[in-house]
């Protein structure tokens, strides 16, 4: 008897803070980046908020469609949370649907990637210094994917 060992990689799947939206991605993520422009710092309360790219037609909602809300910011990507307790959990392209960024904190397990740069830092909130973890900076935009 011969057996075979076959290699998947397993999903990767993330949830709202309650649980009532939950997401999937059938592909890894093909980059990530902190985020310090103000948008993000006053979504989430935060410095930076770290985002992943999700590879193009690899994001889906499995549960919970009917709780998320989106703000749509003129000249900005959706951003969507759980409607029910407010988590932020993607962000969307209008023009692109398939440009989707994930927050990081959102997946149930280590989304197997790190964030390779700090983007928006002309606005990084003057109250927490940039770490000096080596990462590249940039004062504006920096496509992370």
């Amino acid at each position: 008897m011969v057996c075979k060992s076959v290699s998947m990689s397993p999903q990767l799947t993330g949830r709202c803070a309650c649980g009532a939206v939950r997401f999937q991605l059938r592909q890894p993520l093909v980059s990530a980046i902190y985020c310090h422009c103000t948008r993000c710092q006053r979504r989430t309360g935060t410095a930076a908020s770290a985002n992943g790219r999700a590879a193009p037609g690899s994001f889906q909602i499995v549960a919970g469609e009917d709780r998320l809300r989106a703000w749509r910011p003129e000249g900005g990507a959706e951003k969507w949370f759980c409607g029910d307790c407010g988590s932020a959990l993607f962000s969307r392209s209008p023009e692109n649907p398939d440009r989707v960024g994930v927050r990081l904190g959102a997946f149930d397990s280590d989304p197997g990637i790190r964030p390779s740069a700090h983007q928006y830092i002309a606005y990084a909130a003057a109250w927490e210094p940039l770490p000096d973890d080596g990462l590249p900076r940039y004062q504006e935009s920096q496509s992370a994917g």
